[in-house]
Formats: C-alpha cells, sequence, structure tokens
C-alpha cells in the first residue's frame, strides 16, 4: 500500500472529494504533493523531508525506525527551505530562499537556517536578517559540509554589492561563527571542493554574464584561469574529484550537440571524455553513495536513463540492481556516511514519485514514502516521447500526454509551450496540470523548443532574439506534426500556457490563424518593451544583459508583442494573473485585454489582487482550473471540473 508522509508531517489533512460523473475532480490534481525530497542522515537515525505547504516549504524531520515526525521547521510566507543538508548525524542546514506565486522559482535568499534534529537549537546563522553584531549584510551558501568535522561547514559569501567578488568561510554550523578560507579571482564565484575539503575550483561571472572557471593547486596557491567563456565559447562547470584525488571531472558545453562529463588531469592536462549522449545533456550527477565522488550522471532523453563513467563500478552495479527490482528509473538522493543504507527515487510520466530506503548489505528494499498516495499510476494518463524536425532542419523534442484509456487518433488537443523560456525543459515526469487536462480528454503536446535547455549549448542559443519567431515556429511544427500523423483533430486544437508560454499561446494565435481554435495564457508576458521596465529582471545590470542578449533591443520587440497585435487574434481568449506578480506584472495582462477588447476579440479575465506568478491560495486555483476548462470545453468539446470540487469555497 502506497504511503503519505502528509498527516505524520504537519498534521494536515486534506480530503479528496467525490467528483461527479463524468466531469473532472480538481482535488485530485490540485493537492499538493505530501512532499518534494527527503535525505537521510549521515548515522540513519533520521530522515529530512521538504513538505510544500500553500505559500511555503517546510522540513520536517522523521525518526527512521518508526517513522514519528521529531522536528520541523516553517518559514513564513512566501519563504521556503530552498535546499536542506545534514552537516552532522544531528545537525541540519536549510537555505532559504523566495518566491512569490506558485509558478514562480524560488530564489536564494542567501541566508542559512540551522536546526538540531528534534527541533530545538533553531538558529539563523547568516544573513540579511541575523542582524545583531554579526556581519549580516551577505548571502551564504552550503559549499562543504566536511564529513570529517561534526562542528563546521564552508558556505560561499557574497558581500551586499553588485558583482561582488565572493569568498570561502568556515561556519560553525552551531554559533554562526565564521573564519574566511580562500577569495575569489572572479565575481559572483561559487566553489568546488576536492574529498579532503580543500576548496580547488572558482566558477563565476560579472555584469557580462560572462563565465570564467578558475583553479588553484592547493590552499595558499595562485588562482589559474582555466576556462573564459568569451574565448572557448563555451562553460566548463567543475563536478568534483576522482576517488585519489589525481583526476577532476569538469561537465563541458560543446560547440554543436549535447554537453560532454570528462576528465581532466591537472598534472598533465590531459582530458579524456567520459559520457555524453547523441541527443541530451547530462541531468543529474551521480555521486558514489556517503561521498562526493562523481561517477555518473542521470540523461533525461525519452526515458530517464543513469549512464557511468566505469560500468563495472560497485555505484553502477547497485543501480542496475535498484533498477531491476523497482522496474523504473532511480536515483539515489541521499546516503548514509559509509554508503550501506541508501535513499532510492523512483518515478515516472503516471507517478509523481515514490522513494525507498535499501539496505545495501542486506539486499532489501521497503518503500518509505510516495509523493502523492493519492495517485494511482494505473489510471493515469499515458506520456509518450516525440521527436521531429522544425522547418529549418533543427531536431525537436518533446512529450505527448494520452488521456487514459484512449488511442493517440484525432483527439482534441491542448498545446502547452513551458515557460522560462530559456533554460527550462518538459522532461516527460509526471505534472499535475498536464495530467489534470488529459483527464478532461485532451492529448497534451510540450515541444522542447529552441531555447530550451537539455539539448546542447546550441539549441539554446539558437534562441537568441527569436521570441515570436523561430521559437514559435517550432511550437507550430510540432503542432502540424501532431495533426498530420493523426493524433490531433485538426478544428480542436487550443494553445496554453503561462508566463513565456502564455506570450507563444497569444503570439501562436497572431502568426498562425485558423490554426488554434482558442488561446489562454496565466500569468503572460504580453508587452516585451515593458519587460526591461518592470518586473524582477531588469533589476540590475546583469539582468539588463540577459534581456538584451536573449530579446534583442527594446525598440525593436514592440512588433513582436502580443498586445500591439491583438486585431490579428480571431478566436478567444482566457487571461488570468495576479496583482503581486513580480516576474510578470499584472499589467502586461491588463494591457492584453483591453487591446483584446478594442480589437472586438471574445476575451474573458480572471485576477487576484493577492496573488503572484502563479496562484497559491486553494480556492483560487479551483476558480482559475474551473474557469479553464470552462472555456476549453467551448471550443474543443473536453470535460469541466465537477461541481463537488468547483464549488468548494
Amino acid at each position: 500500500m502506497r504511503k503519505t508522509l502528509m498527516a505524520a508531517l504537519l498534521g494536515a489533512g486534506c480530503a479528496l472529494l467525490s467528483a461527479t460523473a463524468g466531469a473532472v475532480d480538481l482535488e485530485r490534481y490540485l493537492r499538493d504533493d505530501a512532499f518534494t525530497n527527503i535525505k537521510i542522515s549521515p548515522d540513519g537515525t533520521y530522515v529530512a523531508a521538504s513538505v510544500p505547504l500553500q505559500d511555503a516549504t517546510a522540513i520536517a524531520i522523521l525518526r527512521t525506525s518508526d517513522m514519528a515526525m521529531v522536528g520541523s521547521f516553517r518559514p513564513p510566507r512566501d519563504n521556503h527551505a530552498g535546499s536542506f543538508d545534514w552537516v552532522s548525524n544531528e545537525r541540519l542546514v536549510i537555505g532559504l530562499a523566495q518566491k512569490w506565486g506558485r509558478l514562480d522559482k524560488p530564489r536564494p535568499t542567501g541566508e542559512l537556517y540551522g536546526i538540531n534534529a528534534d527541533g530545538r537549537s533553531g538558529e539563523l546563522l547568516v544573513g540579511y536578517r541575523v542582524g545583531g553584531l554579526n556581519d549580516s549584510q551577505v548571502s551564504a551558501f552550503l559549499t562543504d559540509e566536511l564529513a570529517d568535522d561534526e562542528r563546521n561547514v564552508l558556505i560561499a559569501v557574497w558581500p551586499f554589492a553588485e558583482n561582488p567578488y565572493t569568498r570561502i568561510e568556515r561556519m560553525d554550523a552551531v554559533t554562526g561563527r565564521r573564519i574566511i578560507v580562500a577569495r575569489s579571482p572572479v565575481q559572483g564565484a561559487h566553489f568546488t571542493t576536492d574529498n579532503t575539503g580543500e576548496v580547488r575550483f572558482a566558477l563565476g561571472s560579472g555584469s557580462d554574464n560572462v563565465q570564467k572557471l578558475y583553479y588553484r593547486v592547493q590552499r595558499g596557491e595562485d588562482w589559474v584561469l582555466l576556462n573564459d567563456e568569451a574565448v572557448s565559447r563555451r562553460v566548463e562547470k567543475p563536478l568534483g574529484f576522482s576517488a585519489d584525488g589525481s583526476v577532476a571531472y569538469l561537465w563541458i558545453e560543446q560547440a554543436e550537440g549535447p554537453d560532454a562529463i570528462v576528465s581532466w588531469n591537472p598534472q598533465t592536462n590531459e582530458r579524456h571524455t567520459l559520457l555524453r549522449d547523441e541527443v541530451v545533456d547530462p541531468g543529474r550527477v551521480i555521486y558514489q553513495p556517503g561521498t562526493h565522488i562523481p561517477v555518473g550522471a542521470l540523461y533525461y532523453g525519452d526515458v530517464p536513463k543513469a549512464r557511468f563513467f566505469d560500468d563495472t563500478s560497485s555505484t553502477a552495479r547497485l543501480y542496475r540492481s535498484l533498477q531491476a527490482a523497482l522496474r523504473s528509473p532511480v536515483y539515489i538522493t541521499s546516503s548514509t556516511r559509509d554508503g550501506r543504507i541508501v535513499l532510492a527515487q523512483t518515478w515516472s510520466g503516471s507517478n509523481p514519485g515514490d522513494f525507498y530506503r535499501y539496505d545495501t548489505v542486506e539486499k532489501k528494499a521497503r518503500l518509505l514514502a510516495s509523493r502523492s498516495s493519492w495517485i494511482d499510476p494505473s489510471q493515469s494518463a499515458q506520456v509518450r516521447p516525440v521527436a521531429l524536425k522544425a522547418r529549418d532542419g533543427l531536431p525537436l523534442h518533446g512529450f505527448l500526454t494520452v488521456p487514459n484509456g484512449k488511442e493517440a487518433r484525432r483527439l482534441p488537443m491542448v498545446v502547452v509551450p513551458h515557460g522560462g523560456p530559456i533554460g527550462v525543459f518538459d522532461d516527460g515526469s509526471y505534472e499535475h496540470e498536464t495530467q489534470l487536462l488529459a483527464a478532461a480528454g485532451y492529448a497534451v503536446l510540450q515541444i522542447n523548443f529552441r531555447g530550451s535547455s537539455n539539448y546542447g549549448r546550441a539549441h539554446t542559443a539558437a534562441a537568441r532574439h527569436q521570441w515570436g519567431l523561430r521559437m514559435q515556429d517550432d511550437v507550430t511544427d510540432a503542432t502540424r506534426w501532431a495533426i498530420e500523423q493523426g493524433i490531433a483533430d485538426g478544428k480542436r486544437i487550443c494553445i496554453y500556457g503561462a508566463s513565456y508560454g502564455a506570450y507563444a499561446a497569444l503570439m501562436g494565435t497572431v502568426r498562425e490563424p485558423g490554426l488554434y481554435q482558442c488561446a489562454a495564457g496565466y500569468v503572460g508576458i504580453y508587452d516585451l518593451p515593458l519587460m526591461f521596465e518592470r518586473g524582477d529582471i531588469q533589476s540590475d545590470r546583469s539582468g539588463m544583459t540577459y534581456l538584451r542578449d536573449w530579446l534583442g533591443a527594446p525598440e525593436a520587440l514592440a512588433e513582436r508583442s502580443p498586445v500591439n497585435l491583438a486585431a490579428q487574434v480571431k478566436v478567444p481568449v482566457f487571461l488570468a494573473a495576479g496583482g503581486e506578480d513580480k516576474r510578470a506584472p499584472i499589467q502586461h495582462t491588463k494591457k492584453m485585454e483591453a487591446a483584446l477588447r478594442r480589437a472586438g476579440t471574445p476575451v474573458e479575465s480572471l485576477y487576484y489582487k493577492s496573488e503572484g506568478h502563479g496562484f497559491y491560495t486553494p480556492q483560487h486555483q479551483r476558480e482559475y482550473y474551473t474557469r479553464l476548462l470552462a472555456f476549453l470545453s467551448r471550443s474543443l468539446g473536453g470535460q469541466t471540473a465537477s461541481a463537488s470540487t468547483a464549488a468548494q469555497p
């Protein structure tokens, strides 16, 4: 029987409501996962779990022997436990983050909070809210928990200044006292240590967003420039060192095709490619259990696949055993320090994810918890990989979600371009919103258009200055492909997205009249020049550099802004936005709605002043998705929300 941690974690329950026959039970898809991640303590006595709440992310600490909660941490509204790491058997360090809206990406605040496993001795160790005599005008990020030191950790410290030169400090994880260990040769640097805790790499950039990688042989030695993106036209990221410390491992972008992982010998300067997929970049680094030694990578292709530097290694054998036993892709999220007990995560397009505790000596696994125990994978929609070529020959990959029990033949379809758009991609994992649309009877098409990550530097770089142009063509080409393949009914297709996806939805109706029967935009961007004036991206020089690098000069963007092209939108439109949205300010949606009304285009809207980049409040989510399903149904004929869930206060 699948288990849930929700009741044990914070005493918060949520009973599922019965749905009206033939309608979509929103609660099944809008209910938050019980948790997002779990990590085991170094000696295996406890596990810590991150718990999504309505407008925050908490941490719950449980005793592994009986899964009873022994400690917890809950941040204030709009604050999140963005990271958490065991730094000793009894002490946890939490990295705080903030976001303003359900779809917003948490941005680290640079605050580190320490707490004991029993919930006591909670202390904000470093950050702008520390106050007192402590040097609080800095941000800090955990770099190394120092396995051989039960008291201290290494942190990267960023002074409060634009593009600061960062430094490494040793911090007492109980008191917060800090001592400088090393200074960076480059602005905005993150650091990588070797297996003894010595700082060996610094990777950073200034306001020009050009990455530079430095290396030093040992403490006290000078830093040496190893890679300059401006010269090599690629980024090189350090991952760690081999068990004997003789070689380092680097994640390296390639001029064409996916990224590679290479070994580099600092003594001889020799490099050897260890891993490189033909289609996708490395997704997550795989470490030898109980260490920070990289031994492989997980790739998110058509299906997730683990690959290793040495297929005969103990970690490679462990992964193969777990995958065979659990019949699913596997990723080990954490382990005891001796490597005996590992926590293995499994997931799929139809399953949000399960976590197993596995004893590598006794060869026994037991289900620890399921992210969403109320989801029955056998009843979920099927998620299938798709591949095609854009009109200019660029290979495109994505995923098609098909309603449970349906054939992929002449279905009503919703095309959903992802948000971001740069550095983001759809990976085929379970998505509550996509499954909700499939439950309403729609095929859902998600394509990783140019600009998406995971397919190499060139695929991402092909999106420069292409908002509304070739990026839009990729979405169009994928839509037409689905029609040609007989998957979609060409007369029953709508386009819908959030943030950038909302921009692509409106531009799709402008660029391709007759292709889509309706369009919906959620917390969207519709006025490109406005991005240079309002929002959180343009707040500093690096943000302005980013906007000019990827969008182009603001004076050239008016003609690619849906707000100025409303007269060309000839299909019904649904718009929704929040008044506290810092990423896509509500003015974008207000201006878009007004322009559509002036043009005589049918438009519906939904606004909540108290919401940000995506709606947090459950009743607001229910209202939004009730309205969205009703809107889509009028054009495509799919199901609407059940009365029991739509009407809940």
